[in-house]
């Protein structure tokens, strides 16, 4: 969406893509299963803080905007999606 700063999410992705390298490094050489594996949840908790940050940015511009200047269905669908995303995070 134009207008929005999306620079945090993009550098929380841009390290989470360095470090999935590093781990594939990691496999590659044999390294310690358990080294690797604090890798990986690493990477799930940067990908996490991202998707956070992409979803609260999601309700304070488009959601607002559909509850703002938007239709009823405009609204129940903003209100959809962010059910849909919380039904699969909590799976």
């Amino acid at each position: 969406m134009e207008g929005i700063d999306r620079t945090k999410e993009l550098n929380l992705l841009k390290t989470a893509r360095g470090q999935m390298d590093g781990i594939i490094k990691m496999l590659e050489e044999g390294r310690y299963c358990i080294d690797i594996s604090k890798q990986v949840l690493a990477v799930q908790a940067l990908l996490k803080k991202a998707n956070l940050q992409i979803l609260e940015q999601h309700m304070h511009h488009c959601v607002t905007d559909a509850f703002e200047n938007g239709s009823k269905e405009d609204r129940n669908i903003k209100i959809e999606e962010i059910i849909t995303i919380l039904d699969k995070y909590y799976k």
